[in-house]
């Protein structure tokens, strides 16, 4: 009787506490910049608007909350933070995960955590990153996230929840959302909270209810704003606080039964506006089969390296994962102790790779033990390029490393670099050229690491860097495009710009053919373009309609057989004819970003996809 007595109790203690109102705010898309000083005075108003505010519980913070995405700027963002009456809890938004010095492993180290989850007065909140990680793409929740976010909804199944990202839930800003929407639609969902849009909306995610927030700063009115949410026994009521405005209500959702909209409509969670991606590639050029394709389970921002017979990939968990290629079997691990961005590079029976945990590795490609280690002054975010037993690397502390693959002896530094370098660097018996989050592409001497020449084009602000686009050289000349939408020959003597042409909006690709007379790239909307490499202005010899529609991912070309190959932020590959263009066929393989492919021989490709995919084509 006692324990039946207790139990009782504890029922009723879980409906009062159900019942019990609460209000909570969200501040989101705040933006700070050092360029931007008012951007701090808005975020103080706002903070010190919400402490003369009583009876808050919390406060969400919903991203955004920097623009470059530095470290400094998001300890001074949390300083200001602190200065909250409130606890808060934060998720990332895309200047925190696009833009990051860190790869994105600052953001943890300042505020505790890459994701979050609590239970207030009877209802259940979870937030995480939905942003793309490092490479410009949509926006993407990780499998190991989803798992997470499922692990936890099922413990608190009979408990309303409140998801809270940064990006809505819907087509064209996350690649995955139906694989998130269809997770969140078996649990009791009441809403999900974000920001990114800068303006307030309602809207619908496969059939739960999403609110996006207006943005913190001021807007053209020169108000600032920010949300107050009060939940009810039986309502979750939207409000927004603008400067000098009394508090309007914009929504209001259903806490208990069916879930209603603002506008009193019943959104059936059966319906709503799921399309999912389109495969008719896949029978419509059906000479090209996947001969294997595995789900590691996290998600990849780097390409594979293949070696012989062995295929290496790094993932988001520090992970890097040696596979048979001929079958995709796995055959070893090397755990590093934080993320993998850069794609590793794999010669002479040694791999080579840089981690988020400040270390360059080589680890045997025979079973994965540690050979020798590099320990460097902050992340290590670059891809490797190996030369004659050599590799060359970038990292966050602004400096290029050339190092021994056998012994892990620094050859050279060169420390003469003012942003962050994520790039593979172009190297060969001459130079060594590479671009950095600071405007810049740089040229240091093989052999020594002396700088030959800088040259940043006339290109202001930092998101406009030569950084993410692989460099390559023909005739004399270093090829690179950038965010600007422009195509760049560099003088590879000089560093002095021989030409540029902004003709075919392409951005942050360039691929070099195998007899160097040809470079290709992708354009923004649906296109590979080839130009001549010789001579002294630009000369585009073919443009081929792919039919990839927008597109502005970091992926390049690669010529192989006198096939091109490429890949798109959708989860497509396609191949052309080198010289002519002509589109042979396309394949789909998901919807995230595939990385650089690797053509191998026979008529084959690798490829790594965000999210989590590795695999083999084969096409006749």
């Amino acid at each position: 009787m006692k324990k039946l007595a207790f139990l009782l109790l504890s029922i009723v203690a879980l409906a009062v506490q159900a019942q019990q109102p609460f209000k909570f705010a969200q501040l989101t898309d705040i933006h700070l910049n050092h360029d931007a000083p008012e951007h701090i005075e808005d975020l103080l108003r706002s903070v010190a608007s919400i402490n003369a505010t009583d009876g808050l519980d919390f406060v969400l913070i919903t991203g955004d909350i920097t623009d470059e995405g530095d470290r400094y700027t998001m300890e001074r963002a949390k300083n200001i933070f602190d200065l909250l009456r409130y606890p808060y809890y934060i998720v990332l938004g895309n200047h925190e995960t696009k833009w990051s010095d860190s790869g994105c492993t600052g953001y943890e180290e300042i505020f505790g955590y890459e994701r979050f989850e609590f239970e207030h007065k009877g209802v259940y909140f979870l937030g995480f990153n939905s942003g793309p990680l490092m490479r410009m793409a949509y926006g993407h929740v990780v499998p190991q996230d989803i798992t997470w976010m499922k692990e936890k909804l099922s413990e608190r199944k009979t408990i309303p929840a409140i998801v809270v990202t940064h990006y809505p839930l819907i087509p064209g800003d996350v690649d995955n959302w139906y694989d998130v929407t269809d997770a969140l639609r078996n649990f009791d969902i009441r809403l999900c909270i974000g920001g990114h849009y800068h303006v307030f909306k309602n809207w619908s995610y496969d059939g739960i209810p999403g609110v996006l927030m207006r943005q913190n700063y001021r807007d053209a009115n020169k108000k600032t704003g920010y949300g107050i949410y009060e939940v009810t026994e039986d309502s979750i009521h939207v409000n927004i606080q603008e400067s000098g405005e009394p508090l309007k209500r914009v929504a209001s959702y259903s806490l208990k039964g069916d879930i209603i909209d603002v506008n009193g409509e019943r959104l059936d969670p059966s319906a709503g506006a799921k399309e999912y991606p389109s495969y008719a590639d896949n029978k419509t050029y059906k000479q090209v089969k996947e001969s294997w394709l595995i789900q590691c389970g996290a998600g990849i921002y780097s390409s594979p390296s293949l070696d012989g017979d062995k295929v290496f990939v790094g993932d988001d968990t520090g992970v890097l994962t040696a596979y048979q290629l001929k079958d995709g079997k796995r055959l070893w691990e090397f755990a590093s102790k934080k993320r993998i961005v850069g794609t590793p590079e794999a010669k002479d029976g040694v791999v080579v790779f840089g981690s988020a945990d400040r270390n360059i590795y080589g680890v045997s490609e025979k079973d994965g033990s540690l050979l020798w280690k590099v320990t460097c002054d902050a992340p290590v975010i670059g891809a490797v390029t190996i030369r004659d037993g050599v590799a060359y690397i970038g990292a966050s502390d602004h400096k290029m490393r050339a190092v021994n693959i056998h012994t892990g002896e620094v050859v050279w530094t060169f420390d003469g670099v003012k942003g962050y370098i994520e790039t593979k660097p172009l190297v060969n018996d001459q130079h060594v050229v590479f671009g950095a989050w600071d405007n810049t592409l740089y040229a240091v001497k093989t052999n020594t690491g002396k700088l030959e020449w800088k040259w940043d084009g006339g290109i202001k602000g930092m998101h406009y860097s030569p950084a993410a686009v692989w460099p390559v050289e023909a005739k004399g000349k270093i090829f690179i495009t950038d965010p600007r939408r422009a195509m760049t020959a560099v003088d590879k003597d000089k560093g002095v710009t021989v030409w540029c042409t902004k003709q075919s909006m392409v951005r942050e690709t360039i691929g070099l053919s195998e007899d160097g007379e040809r470079i290709y790239s992708k354009t923004m909307n649906d296109s590979i373009v080839c130009y001549a490499t010789e001579g002294n202005e630009p000369k585009q010899l073919w443009a081929t309609a792919v039919g990839f529609g927008y597109e502005h991912a970091p992926s390049m070309p690669v010529e192989k057989d006198e096939i091109v190959y490429g890949s798109t932020k959708e989860g497509m590959i396609f191949a052309l004819e080198a010289k002519t263009g002509k589109l042979l066929w396309r394949h789909k393989v998901g919807n995230s970003l595939i990385n650089t492919v690797v053509p191998i021989g026979k008529k084959q490709v690798l490829f790594t996809a965000t999210g989590g995919e590795v695999g083999l084509l084969k096409f006749k």
